[in-house]
């Protein structure tokens, strides 16, 4: 796959205010890590760049002492993009922060959708940074904050440092239930290793079996099945009494997540599938359902077929491709999940169901 390489890969950055998401930037943008990176920012003002790093700034380009650039979202994000692609010297990577957008969904359709732009760039990743200690209030109140986890294909925990081991699994817990398939990263301070941030290929089809193995093995692996015993425990270890407010959101959250209305379905079936059948039903799933459908991903044994099929949805958009064979002894069998709002857990197996071969 190596004709891959020659597009510069971009991740979109989301995350609410406060959650440590100008932390990254910051880092991205003066760290010494010898790349060259262009951030581009929806609102220069909010992003607290210190502006001594900025040398000879024209309107809407700023130059880093570290080589790497920085912009602004005026106007589109398409022009804005080519605007970089003209520039001289190729980026490593771009990084498009998405303060206050709900959905960062139309963000990354941008990259599937427009040709110039899908040249010349691929889609990374979409990293979501939340903050341990005030995301049980966030999902609480904010549909933003609930819709920018379940769109994430990683997340970044911030702030672990400020609260207890039991609220964390409790923080990570709420977090799986929205969005089963994101790998968590916790950190202080956004210290997260910037190649695990750029670069990830998380919509890359052929890495989506590579870098979550678990993804074919839910059993096994990371736990990206939390049981949610694991919740309720929880709320015995609020002592503090500064935390009983925490406590009390914590109970709470599950029914607010509920009223926003999203989660994370998981469907297994272990016989084969009618290729065309299972095309025709997610096709038509998602034309009913695209807008409520953040993400879809799934492995699909395909009857007849050596290879695996993989798929990934964003909204309406489906990609899918045969990528690599089972291997002899592979417990062969399908697996898709679908993140979104309002999904009929019982009709969509149903539907997966009669795909069988």
């Amino acid at each position: 796959m190596t004709f891959m390489t020659d597009k510069t890969p971009v991740t979109v950055l989301t995350g609410y205010l406060g959650a440590g998401k100008t932390t990254l930037l910051n880092r991205i943008l003066t760290e010494d890590h010898g790349k060259k990176y262009a951030v581009i920012v929806n609102e220069f003002g909010e992003v607290g760049i210190d502006n001594d790093l900025i040398v000879g700034a024209d309107e809407e380009v700023f130059e880093m002492n570290n080589g790497c650039v920085c912009c602004t979202v005026r106007g589109d994000l398409i022009r804005v993009l080519s605007g970089l692609m003209k520039r001289k010297g190729k980026f490593d990577a771009i990084i498009v922060e998405t303060t206050g957008l709900a959905d960062p969904g139309p963000v990354a359709q941008t990259f599937f959708v427009d040709d110039d732009v899908k040249a010349r760039t691929q889609l990374d990743s979409v990293t979501t940074v939340v903050d341990a200690k005030h995301l049980p209030l966030r999902l609480a109140d904010s549909r933003e904050a609930v819709e920018q986890i379940a769109f994430a294909d990683q997340i970044v925990l911030n702030k672990t440092d400020l609260v207890t081991e039991a609220e964390l699994k409790s923080v990570e817990a709420s977090i799986r239930r929205l969005n089963p398939l994101a790998p968590i990263y916790r950190a202080q301070r956004a210290n997260v290793p910037l190649d695990a941030i750029l670069g990830r290929g998380g919509f890359d089809l052929a890495r989506i079996v590579e870098v979550q193995p678990e993804f074919l093995n839910p059993a096994h692996g990371e736990p990206g099945h939390v049981h949610d015993e694991d919740c309720d425990h929880d709320h015995d270890h609020h002592h503090h009494g500064d935390h009983d407010h925490h406590g009390h959101d914590h109970h709470d959250h599950q029914d607010h997540a509920a009223a926003a209305g999203i989660r994370g379905i998981s469907l297994t079936l272990n016989k084969p599938i009618h290729g065309q059948r299972v095309t025709a039903w997610l096709n038509k799933v998602l034309e009913e359902q695209g807008p409520d459908i953040l993400r879809a991903k799934g492995i699909l044994d395909v009857a007849g077929e050596e290879r695996r099929l993989v798929f990934q949805a964003v909204h309406m958009i489906l990609e899918g491709d045969f990528q690599g064979d089972w291997k002899e002894g592979d417990n062969r069998y399908s697996r898709l999940v679908f993140i979104g709002r309002n999904l009929d857990e019982a009709k969509l197996r149903e539907g997966f169901e009669a795909c069988a071969a």
